[in-house]
């Protein structure tokens, strides 16, 4: 009696594992949930259905939240990507240090890595970015009339200037021997400025040109000058973990670029004509 109690029971718990890798491979088969429902081949995704997305919010006009989503220039241009791939974008939001050292893709929590992040040979070390798709520029903000034009200046008035954690600007700061306040990201450092934490604001050009869009900051503030570095902007992936999907990523921008609508996504986002598309070889 005992044995064949056993015997059934051993049947049954073998059946239902069976049904169980018929429902999974079934699942697979038509697009479930599963990293293999992407329409390219290859596509790694760490939730099927998904191509998520690890961003810094708020970084207006790049990506920030409005109406109840969030929105911006590198969300539509990342929405194409997943148009591409057949699923719709999810968009986490993270500290930047941790998506600029690899460790929000290598944890598994996104995919891919859209916050208006510079190319830069260390973050390479990191990271797998794309092809170019925006051309870098940063800009100085101080109180009206300050007639402080310089990172030079800055120093030599002894002014507290505030950066973004983990960017360009921050190295640009310290290349002038200045000892700069940090914020997280750049509505922390929008606060601080006028609240009078900080003298003066280093930050993407984009960025301070979205700020003088409100017309109670841009009573008091301006941008007293700005400077291109030569680099550019890029999405990342895993570093090596994920080369199909990085593929995708540098077809779509360059497929934007050439039919125009990288361009009319400057235009919406940054609210004037680019002065040239990204070199996206």
């Amino acid at each position: 009696m005992a044995s064949r109690s056993v015997r059934r029971r051993v049947v049954a718990t073998a059946a239902v594992a069976l049904t169980g890798v018929l429902g999974l491979s079934a699942c697979g088969d038509d697009g479930g949930d599963t990293a293999s429902d992407s329409k390219v081949p290859g596509v790694k995704l760490v939730e099927g259905g998904k191509l998520t997305t690890c961003t810094s919010l708020p970084y207006p006009p790049f990506q920030f939240p409005q109406g109840g989503k969030t929105v911006g220039f590198d969300v539509d241009l990342v929405d194409l990507v997943a148009k591409r791939l057949g699923v719709t974008q999810k968009i986490v939001d993270v500290k930047f240090d941790i998506i600029k050292s690899g460790a929000a893709l290598n944890s598994g929590r996104c995919d891919i890595a859209a916050a208006g992040m510079t190319i830069t040979d260390e973050r390479k070390a990191n990271l797998d970015f794309s092809v170019p798709y925006f051309p870098e520029a940063i800009a100085l903000v101080t109180e009206k009339g300050s007639g402080v034009t310089t990172l030079d200046q800055v120093k030599a008035k002894g002014l507290q200037i505030g950066v973004q954690v983990g960017t360009t600007s921050l190295d640009e700061a310290k290349k002038k021997g200045l000892k700069p306040k940090e914020f997280d990201d750049a509505g922390k450092q929008l606060l601080a400025l006028q609240s009078g934490q900080i003298d003066v604001a280093l930050q993407d050009l984009p960025v301070v040109n979205d700020w003088l869009k409100k017309p109670d900051f841009a009573s008091k503030y301006e941008r007293t000058n700005q400077f291109v570095t030569g680099f550019s902007y890029g999405f990342a992936v895993k570093k090596g973990g994920n080369p199909e999907l990085l593929k995708t990523v540098d077809e779509t921008i360059k497929t934007a670029v050439k039919d125009g609508t990288w361009r009319r996504l400057y235009v919406q986002w940054i609210g004037s004509e680019p002065p040239a598309p990204p070199a996206a070889q």
